[in-house]
């Protein structure tokens, strides 16, 4: 599936560097995360959605990419994610139209700040709708 033009330009605006290592929030059928694991060269992309529907969908259409160990995808709701026993921090967190992070959900986006923060590496930098936003401890 390719990008919108709208999603394509959010996905541009990221300050991506090949050995990042990226979260997207909300991935959907994972377009944009195809589109930032395209971009990487020794970094990787977990994707992570709540839709068993959308995880399976991005599954199907990152099949490439998943096989060369740039992608990943999971099915965890933003408010539940934590990373994986040895897994290292993320670089960029990005998310687009993810309710529990643009005020549409605030119980839900108090909980998702949590665990969005415990992932974040040092430095790390988080997207919401194509606006870089700091996280509420930082």
């Amino acid at each position: 599936m390719p990008l919108s033009p709208r999603l394509a330009a959010i996905v541009d605006a990221l300050p991506i560097t090949p050995h990042m290592r990226v979260l997207e929030i909300g991935c959907g059928p994972g377009a944009a995360a195809r589109a930032v694991a395209a971009r990487l060269d020794g970094g990787h992309v977990v994707a992570i959605d709540r839709s068993a529907t959308a995880v399976s969908q991005a599954r199907a259409g990152g099949a490439a990419e998943i096989a060369t160990g740039r992608l990943m995808v999971r099915q965890v709701a933003a408010e539940d994610f934590a990373l994986e026993p040895g897994e290292a921090p993320f670089d960029i967190v990005f998310a687009v139209r993810v309710g529990a992070l643009d005020g549409r959900h605030p119980e839900a986006g108090r909980r998702a700040w949590a665990r969005i923060t415990a992932a974040l590496a040092p430095g790390g930098r988080v997207f919401v709708d194509g606006r870089e936003v700091a996280t509420p401890s930082g």
